[in-house]
């Protein structure tokens, strides 16, 4: 189905399509490398221009390079993004001059019965113009050059994109400021984007067998039961001694950031090997961050036993928690991304977390269990001070985080003396009284002197 006010980007690989779809954007969104075939996935992002705003789709290279197994998938998965789009980019390198791939996709496109725009990208100097002559034969009436690295002569761009596309919609489309944002984390080959593709009942994202398949972080709006999310596709974080390439590197700071930007993090691990220490040190980038978690031990389907299933899955639920012991807060959820199998707990879940996150404990109750903490097990001494609580409130929600974390704020002598064994005690009694399942719980120690 055609969406009104969506554009596609298309290309050979490595003319410069990742480049322009920043550009338009105003900021880094796909990674822009002089790696032919970086860009496997479709990448949207909403952009604006002359006061009107649409959606922009980066995509693979629609008839060229990567490895062999992937050029079919990279291939239906840019002509799905031409088919649902209003308008094409055909993007060409000025630098390269004119090739076979350039003809065989123009004549691919004319047959698409689209608006076209023919984009001569490279033109980094007026004295380069000439280059973009012989992209005439290719038969396109609307032909800009330009060099997406620079901006040179995007605006012009810019402006015929909104001309050539119809009159914004009256109903709104989903906005991902108003989102929970969903950051899908874990090893390469977990099964991250075989997960989206079951949440979202679509191939959106790129399923293969080769590791690291997904090399940008990949935003994909959805809406289910009237709430609106942004599913973050990243790529697959492997120790960064065992990172092939400076691609390689690049994606895996874009997963760590993709982390911070996130409302909830879901944490897949690959059932059918376990636990591995990469799934510990993603695990702790997340508790590091204070972020919302929910655990999913993928690939149930390949592990699961013939009989007594029940018992097996929640002999892998404990050994997970065992392993992960640290994010002890997150749920764990047995599930098969392949098949879709328990799939949609994950949005239950997710619903529960927010709930939770509304839940208050009120100030008496609060320093009541908390001085009752103190007294039972005093905090250590450091040095020869010993922390002292004197009064402790849960902090409003700032209204900023779609599923803000609890806040609870200690006036204390002096902060520094809440050692962290001390503050997971704390936290545990704290849960004791409101469990705050899915989320991490911030205790804030601030200074106060005694009055006497």
């Amino acid at each position: 189905m055609t969406r009104d006010r969506d554009v596609a980007i298309v290309g050979r690989p490595n003319v410069g399509k990742s480049a322009l779809f920043n550009r338009i954007a105003g900021r880094r969104v796909a990674i822009v490398h002089d790696q032919p075939g970086i860009t496997r996935d479709r990448i949207s992002t909403e952009a604006e221009a002359d006061g009107k705003k649409f959606r922009v789709w980066d995509t693979g290279g629609i008839v060229g390079s990567g490895e062999t197994e992937l050029r079919d998938e990279v291939r239906a998965s840019a002509e799905r993004a031409i088919e649902e789009s209003a308008l094409v980019l055909l993007v060409v390198d000025a630098q390269e001059g004119l090739t076979p791939m350039d003809r065989d996709l123009a004549r691919f496109l004319r047959r698409q019965n689209k608006p076209i725009l023919l984009v001569v990208n490279k033109i980094d100097h007026p004295k380069h113009e000439p280059n973009s002559a012989e992209f005439a034969e290719l038969g396109f009436g609307n032909m800009f050059s330009i060099s997406a690295a620079h901006g040179r002569n995007v605006g012009p761009l810019l402006s015929e994109i909104v001309r050539l596309l119809p009159g914004e919609p009256e109903e709104p489309t989903l906005e991902a400021a108003a989102a929970v944002k969903i950051a899908i984390v874990g090893r390469p080959n977990a099964g991250k984007s075989s997960l989206i593709n079951a949440l979202l009942r679509d191939r959106r994202t790129l399923v293969n067998e080769v590791p690291g398949t997904t090399r940008d972080s990949v935003d994909i709006e959805c809406e289910r039961d009237g709430r609106r999310y942004v599913l973050i596709d990243t790529a697959g974080m492997r120790a960064r001694s065992k990172h092939s390439s400076s691609v390689e590197v690049f994606s895996v700071m874009r997963a760590e950031k993709s982390i911070e930007r996130a409302d909830v993090c879901v944490l897949v691990v690959d059932l059918a090997e376990g636990v591995k220490a990469q799934d510990r040190r993603i695990a702790a980038l997340i508790q590091k961050a204070r972020k919302p978690c929910i655990i999913v031990l993928n690939k149930w389907d390949l592990v699961r036993p013939v009989r007594k299933e029940r018992e097996a899955m929640e002999q892998f639920v404990a050994s997970a928690r065992a392993e992960l012991f640290f994010i002890a807060y997150a749920p764990i959820l047995a599930m098969s991304a392949r098949t879709g199998e328990h799939a949609e707990r994950i949005f239950k879940e997710i619903t529960k977390i927010g709930r939770a996150a509304h839940a208050h404990i009120g100030t008496g109750k609060l320093n009541r269990l908390l001085h009752a903490a103190f007294a039972a097990n005093p905090p250590p001494m450091v040095g020869t001070r010993r922390l002292k609580l004197f009064y402790a409130t849960q902090a409003g929600d700032d209204g900023h985080r779609a599923i803000p974390p609890p806040e609870f704020v200690l006036f204390a002598n002096s902060p520094r003396l809440a050692t962290d064994p001390f503050r997971r005690f704390l936290e545990s009694k704290i849960r004791e009284a409101e469990p705050y399942v899915g989320l991490p719980i911030v205790l804030t120690f601030r200074p106060r002197t005694e009055t006497r």
